[in-house]
């Protein structure tokens, strides 16, 4: 066979030998490529799909060690036969798999260390207060909340948001300013639809692979703007053709660096020099900073209505509540009220309630400040137990959020050490995986400790230190 058809998605969180492998899998089982079907090479492959020859070797030494293809010396690979070993591998789904949140299923390993950015500390969720208000809520005198409310959220819960952006992240907004949604990925598709379906954005690189994939889902053209240690470079943003730019400036998502004072301003001035141009700031972590003061918004530093602010409540609360909320300047704002006026709203309006009473009585705030302590405790765990390993260890964005990245001075790439990790049953990203335009140099990758329980954090890192074989100073 001279070439094989592989759909690959490099906007994907499963990273890319993943995917190669699995469709190949997926044929073999299916019985698109035959039994004694001779594979292209490991070059011919590389090339064809333009990836690394050691994404397409990792493929391939998975398959070879789960015995769907062989290798013959001189010869190439060959798919092998399987029998009824394909029907137990489909029913098993005995595969890796990366889901939005990185979870992925193993081999023939269980999971055993999850550093995925996405996690939260479940077993602190204030349970009590929240089935509290939910079973005050659970009543006939308030059966009107079972019918449609406003399309764009109870206005109680808006006046509780627009309350608590002004006091806690500097949000010059009115509740009326304010839509809520099922989450960002129903929220963006909606915001982007009303900006015109020529817009060009502008995306850190690396970035959120979810908020690249709605771009790209939706049609609409995307420039990489690399981001350093300063945040996204808003001199070749300005360069670029970009009208809109999607920034995560207060603790950039995946590298954790803060958007640096000269380059807000730039930005801003840029939105401001073009009726085209718009920030959209997503904030989705803000509220867990653990060093000085809190980065201001850029939302409350605008002063042209060129802001666009998103936020969620999958950090501060639950991912699964599937609420989010934007704010948006008038000017946008009216066109969306036009475009929508016939929408209703995603979030089921008890859940919104609910939320609204949590707030006003201050137990939100108190939940905050409660997991605020307790993620500064697993983050200094965290680099403590990494401080063992410098200088073959270093790590970065410490100053905020749920994840720090990790640098690791080695020989071995990015990809196999991953492929490493995930053999012995530890999820684990590198940061090319985020990456629109691959990079070289030492392998980087994210470290999750949101869903870490305090007492495994040290033996979860010396784990997998022992694992890439790097040994404590």
């Amino acid at each position: 066979m001279e070439m094989l058809l592989v759909n690959l998605n490099k906007n994907n969180d499963v990273p890319l030998y993943e995917q190669i492998y699995q469709q190949i899998k997926d044929d073999i089982i299916d019985g698109k490529l035959s039994v004694g079907t001779k594979l292209p090479s490991k070059r011919k492959l590389e090339q064809f799909l333009n990836v690394s020859q050691t994404t397409v070797e990792l493929a391939y030494g998975q398959l070879l060690a789960e015995g769907f293809i062989s290798s013959k010396p001189r010869k190439g690979y060959f798919v092998e036969a399987i029998e009824e070993l394909s029907y137990v591998q489909k029913e098993a789904n005995h595969t890796l798999m990366s889901s939005k949140e990185n979870t992925t299923i193993f081999q023939s390993r269980d999971l055993k260390i999850d550093f995925s950015p996405g996690k939260v500390d479940i077993d602190a969720f204030p349970f009590a207060q929240w089935r509290k208000y939910a079973r005050d809520l659970i009543d006939s005198v308030n059966k009107d909340f079972l019918l449609l409310g406003h399309p764009h959220g109870d206005l109680e819960l808006r006046e509780e948001i627009a309350r608590y952006l002004y006091h806690s992240r500097g949000v010059e907004c009115t509740p009326e300013q304010i839509i809520v949604g099922s989450g960002t990925e129903q929220l963006l598709p909606l915001l982007i639809r009303i900006l015109g379906k020529d817009t060009i954005y502008g995306i850190e690189d690396p970035g959120y692979p979810l908020t690249h994939h709605i771009f790209t889902h939706n049609n609409r053209d995307i420039v990489p703007i690399p981001v350093d240690a300063e945040g996204m470079n808003v001199e070749l943003l300005q360069q670029s053709k970009a009208e809109v730019a999607y920034v995560t400036p207060s603790h950039q998502f995946p590298t954790g660096t803060v958007l640096s004072a000269a380059r807000r301003t730039a930005l801003l001035n840029w939105a401001a020099s073009n009726e085209k141009h718009f920030i959209i700031e997503d904030d989705y972590d803000s509220e867990f900073r653990y060093t000085g003061r809190p980065i201001p918004s850029l939302q409350g530093m605008d002063q042209a209505g060129k802001v666009i602010y998103l936020s969620t409540f999958s950090k501060s609360l639950m991912p699964s509540l599937r609420m989010a909320y934007m704010v948006l300047p008038t000017e946008i704002l009216e066109k969306y009220t036009e475009a929508f006026t016939h929408y209703s709203s995603t979030v089921p309006r008890f859940d919104q309630q609910i939320l609204a009473r949590f707030m006003k009585e201050g137990h939100f705030s108190k939940h905050l400040n409660r997991m605020r302590n307790l993620y500064k405790r697993k983050l200094q765990l965290l680099t403590d137990t990494l401080l063992q390993y410098a200088p073959r260890v270093s790590f970065s964005g410490n100053d905020a959020g749920m994840h720090i990245t990790i640098r690791v001075n080695t020989n071995v790439n990015e990809a196999k050490l991953v492929h490493k990790a995930r053999e012995e049953g530890i999820i684990i990203n590198g940061l090319n995986e985020y990456r629109k335009k691959q990079a070289g140099g030492k392998p980087e990758f994210i470290i999750g400790f949101g869903g870490l329980r305090v007492d495994t954090i040290p033996d979860a890192i010396q784990t997998l230190m022992k694992v890439w074989g790097i040994e404590e100073n």
